[in-house]
Parts: C-alpha cells; structure tokens; sequence
C-alpha cells in the first residue's frame, strides 16, 4: 500500500544524524578488495588460479576499484592467477581502469624478485601497483623485524633487546625510503606504502613514516588495524590527524574484525576523509576476517546516502555465493545483507506488517543487492503471511484447479497445522548432524597439526631412503646441483 504522508514524517531516518558526516565525494571513493590475497589467507583457503580470475572478473563488473594479488614470488599457483587476470584485461574481460596491486616487503631484494617475477610473465611491472609495506608499531619494529634492521645498520645482533624502540624507528624509515627509491628508479610508477599494526602504533610516528614515503616516491598510504582491535574512538583519533596530514591524498584504510567493528570503523573513518576502504567478499581473511564488502557498500548507501556512481548493488548476492562456492565457507544464515535468511520472515507478527509494508519491519530492500523477501512457515507464523502466500495468483489458480477455494476457514485450519507440526518436529528433530558435517568439512579445508607431523613422518622416512623427490629446491637440493 502507499503511505498518505510522506516517509519522513512516519519515521526518523538514519540519515538525519549522519548527514553532516564529511565524507569524501562518492566519486573520490575507491572500493578496494584483497579477498584474492588476505581472503585467501582465511585458515584452509585456497583459490585456484581459474577461481580467481573468475572472481576478478566478477569484482570487475560489480564495481570494485582495486583488486590485491598478493605475492606474486611467493607461489606458482598465484603467478599462473596473475597473469590470466593480466590477460583478461588488456583483452577487455576485465575493467581497463581496475588497478591491479601485488605486494612486496619494504627490502630491495623482495622488490627485485617481485620485478623479475613479473617480466618472466609478460607483466610489464609499470602496469601494477607495487605495495611497498613494512611495520608501524613499536612493538613490530623492534621484536618482530628488529634483528632484520639490526643487520641493515651494521649492528651487531648482541644488542637487539638493549635498543631503545627510536633506533628501531629510524632505521625503519631509512628502510622504506631506500626500497620506494629503488622502485621508483626501477620505473615504478604507482607504489603504496604503510606501517602494518598503525592501530596500535605512534600516530605522529605514522606520519612521520608515511612524509618520509611520500618524499622517496610512494604515491598512496595505506592505514591498518592488522589485529582488529580499533575502536570508533581509536578512529577518531588516528584518521583526523593522518587526513589533515596529507589533504587530497588517497588514503586507505584497512581493517580487521576480530570484535566485529571492522565495518563501523571503516565508516568512521571514511567520514573523516579517508576515501579507499579495503574490504572482502563475505569478510573473509585471517582470524575473524576483513570489512565485509556487502556491509561497507550497503552501510554507505543506506545509513549515510554515500550511493557509489560505477557500483552495481544487485550483483552483492550472485558474488557473494560464487565466493562462497570457491572458498568452501558459507557465511552465516543471520550474516547481514548477504545471509540466506535475512530476507526469510517467519514471525506472525512480523509478516503482518510486511505484508501492510516491506519498510515495516525490513530496512533493507532485497532487491537492492538481488535478493527476494520469502517467508517460511513454522511455530511463530500467522495467519497473514499464509493468507498472502495462499492468494498468490499462481497458487490460487493451482488451488483451484484442485477444486480447493482460498477461504478464511482454510487459512486459519493451515496456519493452525503447521504452528502444531513444527512444534512437534521439536522434540524429535536433531541437527547434530548437520553442524558435524559443518565442523568436520571446515576442519577438511587445511591440513591439520596431527596430519601434519603424519606427513613429516612419512616424508623423512622417504628422504631417509632416498626416494622422496623435493616438490621444490631447497637450499641442500640447490647445493647438490651447484656441485654436480
């Protein structure tokens, strides 16, 4: 039915304490995905080189502005991926303008091989973008790459715990400048660049790192909550300083969801300015995964009227179950905007309403992200979702054909039976075997830690033996080689 008075008399919108939010134009703001490279490193997860260029294929056609490759030296599986997305589009099957990024650590020797790995695929490496990252917080500076910097100054190793953390840091920056150097004189024309743990880092110390960067060369600085422990109010205080820092710089911001606020505060921090959030398809990625894609897009145009201009909305659903299919992790039925239940309305109560008007009781319409409002029937439902279901021109004339008239008297003895039914299904039903299979497919993904050492087992006895062919060169294998 139609409203007599207009919506916003009838409810206040979401927008109305959003509105005066300062985020970036929507043609300013670029979707960046690393489902192909931090999706994948979701525990058990691997994509084929076909999967992922299908899935680029499909963030293409949605919208997405830049996709993550990941490290292109580090697996033959991900070169072979590469260089069919490569090919896909000079040849037009994927968007001229989608940036393609691979990643690199901050040493000139990662850079080199990355290079090299590129050419030896017909990859011009000025047709990517380089990630050039290192380590932001103190506590990654001096324990987790500072025997690495140690070695870099000519330090003797002795001295690793006795440093105070500002050595660290300098030689840090001296790091990263050297290898942006290295890659711009290399030709190198589009470098990003970031300190990983900048959530838990010095801010002043960030753009610190991120001024030196830019001065070496990088053109685009990457903000991020590697561990997923960002507030909104750890937000407010980083990404205002970093914006004003570098007015009309892109600015990413990466975010993990180990509390669930991945989302939110990719929002938030877009609402200061920073105009590339990176995301996941489903929020897949390590531990409890990334932004999800669906709910940072949906999140823009619903609740704060940031509708992305090139972003096609309707195509949420088909990705979001080819990625599913690939990956081998269903997202939940209650996930937000893409779970197989959020549409579905069983309650009486609720179906009542939706059935006077969808933005009853549903915020989010299905149709926006290709999805379709079904109910389904059980102890809560109500007499108006079975009558709505029942009068459905194609079930009504089925019904008749059957000689069956739609009556009040049907309705109430339907609803009234399979309130009953389901009620009692309750005590027989089990689905302990579902969430079993569930389980034990997940475990399947990976190789377990038991299955592991069973392996190593069997490995060493065939190496022992002499009969165990190295799928790799190990440096005792090159060794051998050099001597022969």
């Amino acid at each position: 039915m139609e409203f007599r008075e207009p919506l916003h008399e009838l409810i206040t919108s979401p927008r109305d304490f959003t509105k005066h939010t300062n985020f970036p134009p929507p043609e300013r703001i670029k979707i960046y995905d690393t489902t192909l490279r931090d999706g994948e490193q979701m525990p058990g997860v691997a994509f084929s080189p076909g999967q992922k260029l299908s899935i680029a294929k499909m963030l293409s056609d949605i919208g997405v502005d830049i996709i993550d490759m990941g490290f292109p030296s580090a697996a033959i599986s991900d070169r072979h991926a590469l260089q069919l997305i490569m090919e896909a589009k000079r040849d037009g099957e994927i968007r001229k303008d989608m940036e393609i990024l691979v990643m690199c650590r901050s040493y000139i020797h990662d850079i080199q091989i990355t290079m090299d790995t590129l050419t030896a695929i017909n990859i011009d490496p000025r047709e990517v973008t380089f990630f050039i990252f290192t380590s932001g917080s103190d506590l990654h500076l001096k324990y987790k790459i500072g025997k690495t910097l140690l070695k870099r100054e000519g330090r003797d190793p002795s001295e690793w715990l006795d440093l105070p953390v500002s050595f660290y840091r300098d030689a840090n920056v001296r790091m990263s400048v050297e290898a942006i150097k290295y890659a711009v004189d290399h030709g190198i024309d589009h470098i990003e660049f970031g300190g990983e743990d900048g959530s838990r880092s010095d801010v002043n110390y960030q753009i610190e790192l991120a001024q030196a960067c830019y001065d070496a060369g990088g053109t685009r600085y990457s903000f991020p909550d590697t561990v997923g422990c960002f507030t909104p109010e750890g937000v407010d205080h980083y990404i205002p300083k970093i914006v004003k820092a570098f007015p009309g710089k892109d600015f990413v911001v990466h975010f993990h969801n180990d509390f669930g606020l991945a989302n939110i505060n990719t929002i938030r921090a877009m609402s200061y300015g920073a105009n590339v959030p990176t995301c996941t398809v489903n929020g897949m990625g390590e531990r409890a995964g990334n932004a999800p894609l669906h709910q940072v897009v949906m999140t823009l145009k619903l609740l704060y009227g940031i509708e992305l201009p090139h972003f096609k909305y309707e195509k949420m659903i088909n990705l979001s179950r080819r990625v599913e299919e690939f990956s081998g992790i269903p997202v939940g039925a209650n996930e937000p905007i893409v779970g197989a239940g959020v549409f579905t309305h069983e309650s009486g109560i609720h179906t009542a309403g939706l059935e006077i008007h969808p933005l009853i009781y549903q915020a989010i319409p299905p149709e926006e992200v290709g999805a379709k409002m079904k109910y389904v029937f059980g102890k809560h439902s109500g007499e108006a979702a079975v009558r709505a279901v029942l009068m459905k021109d194609a079930y009504r004339l089925g019904l008749e054909r059957d000689g069956v008239e739609v009556t009040e008297d049907l309705i109430h003895a339907v609803t009234s039976f399979v309130k009953d039914s389901r009620q009692k299904r309750t005590r027989s039903d089990s689905f302990t075997n579902v969430t079993e299979a569930y389980y034990l497919a997940y475990d399947r993904l990976g190789i377990s830690e038991l299955r592991l050492v069973e392996l190593a087992s069997t490995i060493g006895r065939c190496i022992q033996d002499g009969v165990f062919e190295f799928p790799v060169k190990t440096p005792e294998k090159k060794a051998r080689k050099n001597k022969k």
